[in-house]
């Protein structure tokens, strides 16, 4: 994976992100489901994202995207389910009917890289000369 780089940074952010329909329902299915992941597509491309892996199965979402340095994870979350369930409510009156919120407020998220915590950690160690 390539270093990314802009005037005053080198860096590369990558989040893995999941995140569930209240009650772990299966709303995602079909015309939902294709309109759900076309949605995240969009929203990813607005803010300049890149959509590495993207899974949206019948009960939960898989996001791993490349993001930038000012980007925290909870962000990424917050613009991703709010724009989702706003447009999704819209196109689906069914969903607006049977959920308050179409998403849970928890969610997974993790970091990923080119290097392990371990080679990490001895790179540290190296640079302290111990």
């Amino acid at each position: 994976m390539e270093y990314q780089r802009d005037e005053h940074r080198v860096h590369l952010l990558i989040y893995h992100l999941i995140f569930c329909p209240k009650r772990r329902k299966s709303v995602l299915v079909g015309d939902v489901a294709t309109a759900c992941e076309r949605l995240i597509r969009a929203k990813c491309e607005e803010k300049g994202w890149e959509i590495l892996s993207l899974a949206v199965l019948e009960d939960h979402v898989h996001l791993f995207v490349r993001v930038f340095p000012t980007d925290a994870a909870a962000e990424v979350i917050k613009q991703v389910k709010g724009f989702t369930s706003h447009e999704l409510r819209i196109l689906f009156p069914f969903l607006k009917h049977r959920f308050p919120s179409l998403w849970t407020r928890s969610y997974f998220a993790a970091t990923a890289g080119n290097v392990s915590e371990s080679t990490v950690r001895h790179y540290i160690q190296a640079q302290k000369g111990t």
